[in-house]
Parts: C-alpha cells; sequence; structure tokens
C-alpha cells in the first residue's frame, strides 16, 4: 500500500498564469465539433495580459471564430521538481485583422498557410500540482 502523502493543487494566479502562457509556442485550442470536444495543436503567443494571438490551419477553428464560439486555449507543463501545471485561457476569438509582429513560431504558421486569431482572455484559470 502507497503511504506517500496525496498530491497538493494550488491556484495560479492570473498574473502567473499569463506569465507561463507567455513562455509557451505551442498549445492546443479545445472546441466544441459536431457537439463534442475537441483539442487541436495551435502556434500561440501572448499579445498584452488581456490578449493572446493563436495560428491555426484546420478549418474547423475558422469556422468556430466565425460563429462567434467560445474558445479556450489550454498548455500544460512540467517544472524540474516533477511539479506540473496546467493553464487554460478562455474568450471568443476573432480573425486577427491584420498582421502585428509576429513571434517567430507564428511567422512560420503563417508562412505555412495558418490564419491568425485574437483571443481576448476573458477566464483564464490554472493550478499547479506538486
Amino acid at each position: 500500500m502507497d503511504s506517500s502523502p496525496p498530491p497538493v493543487r494550488t491556484s495560479l494566479t492570473r498574473a502567473d498564469c499569463l506569465g507561463l502562457l507567455g513562455e509557451q509556442s505551442l498549445a492546443r485550442v479545445v472546441l466544441s465539433v459536431r457537439c463534442l470536444p475537441a483539442a487541436l495543436p495551435v502556434r500561440v503567443g501572448l499579445i498584452d495580459d488581456r490578449h493572446l494571438m493563436f495560428a491555426s490551419s484546420e478549418e474547423t477553428v475558422l469556422i468556430a471564430a466565425r460563429r462567434g464560439d467560445v474558445l479556450s486555449i489550454q498548455i500544460d507543463g512540467l517544472e524540474p521538481s516533477g511539479a506540473t501545471w496546467s493553464v487554460l485561457a478562455s474568450g471568443i476569438a476573432e480573425r486577427a485583422p491584420s498582421e502585428p509582429a509576429l513571434t517567430l513560431p507564428l511567422q512560420e504558421a503563417v508562412l505555412r498557410g495558418a490564419a491568425l486569431f485574437v483571443l481576448p482572455i476573458s477566464v483564464v484559470v490554472g493550478e499547479r500540482i506538486n
């Protein structure tokens, strides 16, 4: 029988969540496809503390953005200590009106034909598990 203590879950602050989002270039966009949840890979970049930009070539993402669906961007990580963390940012995405200064991963995605989207971050939550 395992006598190790249960994992400790700690909620992350908005600032912590945004810091982790700002360090990542690969994430998942979570959306509904035919009433079922789907998670698709996207390139991401944090614009500021209220907006996230992401690139996707998936038609389902473009359709969801046109409809005004709520989308979520989700990232996970593993720390050197063995702790894991997860962050989820949600909002109503829309096509980016123009191509602002982009990070290299976003530039590369656009060069491969991906569309750019802006996600106003309405809700952002995260947790760390030690």
